[in-house]
């Protein structure tokens, strides 16, 4: 019989409530909203997993890692390369390498491939990723998604650069990407309140006072970079597997901002926080481009105001990190919020 730690069960009833939120959302948005809204919502949960990967580890190491959109794209390419009908691909990759345009695989072996490329891909750059810390790392990962965008934008005999990426399977709809989101959701609560997570994120407070006490700071920096780039991966596969077409362009830097504002107002230490703020922004972001048409509110004719998105971003990031760095949550999970008292 397993024996869970009080954290651990802490931890499974934070991952329950948040569940019930995303069931509540997706079951709702199903039921009455317009194929607008249903696209909307299945948006928001891709981005909710990529930011649930980008809080692996950047919550728990607290190094910052901007190349997360480069591994959420490996996963969508490898995928999209497996999954597309041979047909279709000798039409849209005819000088394809490899034999890359002979074959096609069904969605889930295409999904397990694209996944074990990504970590294995991830594992490589991890062991010298992990090594570093502050600027050294954010230097460095922001190298490895210029890296991957260059590849994806030159190599159009496998990519196709800037050209969409066509005749992929739509296998997902809303109920997956709500299903995979909980899954995520559960397995990022598990990972943080386990002994790796609970000593990783002691090891950021004190590198050295955590090394003196035995810990292997830079295996447990391995573990959650390359678990945060599995469930990227994952997140790259649902985009793909729901639009039916990519391209190099969405996993890029317009990408990376938009994540990391939704991490950063959540906050960044918790769970929850990635959950709140992917919500938070995903919503939000629609009243903003509403006012960027220059609509008509309360009979005054407001003037169009283009790029007022990116600069609710930015101002969301620089108020964020200078009322609060922690974001919203702090260090607070949901269920410290309505269950204190028992756990």
């Amino acid at each position: 019989m397993i024996r869970l730690s009080q954290s651990q069960r802490s931890g499974l009833v934070g991952a329950a409530l948040l569940a019930a939120v995303l069931v509540a959302v997706g079951v709702a948005t199903l039921y009455f909203g317009s194929r607008y809204q249903i696209r909307l919502v299945y948006s928001a949960y891709v981005n909710l997993i990529v930011v649930l990967g980008l809080q692996v580890f950047m919550g728990n190491a607290r190094i910052t890692n901007l190349s997360h959109s480069a591994f959420m794209g490996i996963g969508a390419y490898a995928a999209a390369l497996c999954v597309t009908p041979e047909n279709i691909k000798k039409i849209s990759l005819p000088a394809a390498p490899w034999g890359l345009a002979d074959f096609s695989l069904d969605p889930i072996l295409s999904a397990a491939i694209a996944i074990a490329i990504t970590a294995i891909l991830a594992f490589l750059l991890g062991l010298f990723i992990v090594r570093l810390t502050s600027i050294g790392a954010t230097i460095v990962t922001l190298a490895v998604l210029v890296v991957v965008h260059a590849v994806f934008l030159y190599r159009t005999d496998i990519f196709k650069g800037n050209q969409a990426f066509f005749g992929i399977p739509q296998v997902f709809d809303l109920s997956w990407v709500v299903g995979i989101a909980i899954l995520a959701v559960i397995v990022c609560r598990l990972f943080r309140e386990s002994r790796w997570g609970i000593q990783l994120r002691a090891s950021a407070d004190d590198e050295v006072g955590a090394a003196a006490m035995g810990v292997e700071i830079y295996k447990l920096r391995l573990i959650a970079w390359v678990l945060g780039a599995v469930i990227l991966a994952v997140a790259g596969i649902c985009y793909a597997y729901f639009l039916g077409t990519i391209s190099a362009r969405p996993f890029y830097f317009n990408h990376v901002f938009l994540t990391l504002a939704m991490l950063i107002l959540g906050g960044m230490r918790t769970v929850t926080g990635a959950v709140l703020g992917t919500f938070l922004i995903s919503f939000g972001l629609e009243g903003v481009r509403y006012l960027e048409t220059g609509p008509v509110l309360l009979g005054i004719e407001l003037p169009e105001a283009l790029g007022l998105s990116g600069i609710a971003l930015g101002a969301v990031i620089v108020l964020t990190m200078a009322f609060r760095p922690t974001g919203i949550m702090g260090n607070r999970e949901i269920e410290t919020l309505f269950v204190r008292k028992t756990f």
